[in-house]
């Protein structure tokens, strides 16, 4: 099998790994625990931070891409898309740029992505719904983020170094 060839199996079978962890994450609210509508712990974002570390930045921006794309197609939520892939842009950019950071843990890479999604969700919807006021609900977001990401950043963790993919990064 050829290096590109390899390359885009892998892509497709981390994406299809994301929409699958997606589609379930939404079956089970986590608003029974957390009264807060929405709200979910972001496990599609292990893949995410998986490709970010494993592979590249431009791989995990396009299985970051289609998961949204397809997971708006499979739910049927068109306007989804927006908030999914707003907040996953600016939680990649930020989690792609902290791990430049020297000395800042995976676990602080997820918490800082999680609260990123959230920011982008909520900057979605203002654009949405053309009105300031949603920020209010940024605050509790951003409090559960710290939650959220750091069960993403504990199981990030365990994922990176027990799950290699290749000799080196990129391979």
């Amino acid at each position: 099998m050829t290096h590109s060839v390899r390359r885009l199996t892998r892509c497709a079978v981390l994406t299809a790994l994301a929409l699958a962890i997606s589609v379930c994450e939404g079956l089970v609210p986590l608003s029974i625990l957390i009264p807060l509508p929405g709200l979910r712990l972001g496990l599609a974002n292990l893949v995410t931070v998986y490709a970010l570390c494993r592979l590249s930045g431009r791989e995990a921006l396009g299985i970051l891409v289609a998961r949204c794309l397809l997971g708006a197609v499979v739910g049927g939520n068109l306007t989804a898309l927006a908030f999914s892939l707003t907040g996953g842009l600016l939680a990649l950019g930020t989690m792609w740029v902290l791990l430049r950071v020297p000395g800042l843990s995976l676990f602080g890479v997820c918490i800082a992505g999680a609260a990123a999604h959230n920011t982008g969700q909520i900057l979605a919807a203002m654009g949405v719904l053309a009105s300031p006021a949603i920020a209010v609900y940024l605050a509790p977001l951003l409090a559960a983020s710290v939650l959220t990401g750091a069960v993403t950043g504990a199981a990030s963790i365990l994922l990176v170094r027990r799950v290699p993919w290749g000799n080196e990064r990129g391979t």
